[in-house]
């Protein structure tokens, strides 16, 4: 992606969102869960992210994420990133954002993870506001689009799994290394706004 100011950024975030309608799946007996990507309304754009605190079967411990979680029975996307994200971080997005829009529904690709499908909410903040980790995070920062967006932070991730050794796309920026989920959906992103 061609690098920007951070105020162009969101804009064209904003376009690609209302490009096209985001594709949602279905499988039979799957939870859903939805994400909150959020991203700052400064001129420098930053994304927030969290480490998850390692315990004992979870199987995204210690992973590189957008606060979220599971979805409440009847509760929509958005409702459920707003919810999740304050639990995680105390960051009120109801309050202090906006949702943008939504990304394609993405699920785990591997048989060791549960059946789970996530919906990505992208929402938009003033600034970079203050975060409080709850006690499953170990903590939240935020990192600026351009170093995430940055082809050159883009780097093979080795992972060790029961089935052999396994390399994954992934993007090592601010001292995280971001795989898995998080990454594909950061892909999907730079992908629509390779398109505007």
């Amino acid at each position: 992606m061609t690098t920007t100011p951070g105020s162009l950024f969101l804009a064209r975030l904003t376009a690609a969102l209302g490009r096209r309608e985001p594709q949602a799946l279905k499988e039979e007996g799957a939870r859903h869960a939805a994400v909150a990507v959020v991203v700052t309304e400064e001129k420098d754009a930053a994304l927030l992210f969290v480490k998850r605190r390692e315990r004992e079967g979870d199987p995204w411990s210690g992973h590189i994420a957008f606060p979220g979680g599971h979805a409440e029975p009847g509760e929509s996307p958005v409702a459920t990133a707003q919810r999740e994200t304050l639990e995680e971080t105390g960051l009120a997005l109801g309050r202090v954002g906006r949702a943008l829009g939504r990304l394609d529904d993405v699920y785990p690709r591997s048989v060791y993870l549960p059946k789970i499908i996530v919906t990505p909410v992208a929402f938009a903040v003033p600034s970079r506001l203050e975060v409080r980790p709850s006690e499953e995070i170990e903590h939240a920062l935020w990192v600026r689009a351009e170093e995430v967006f940055d082809p050159a932070n883009r780097k093979p991730f080795v992972l060790d799994r029961p089935a052999g050794r396994r390399e994954f796309e992934s993007i090592h920026v601010a001292g995280l290394i971001i795989w898995g989920l998080t990454e594909r959906i950061l892909s999907q992103l730079d992908g629509r706004l390779e398109q505007s």
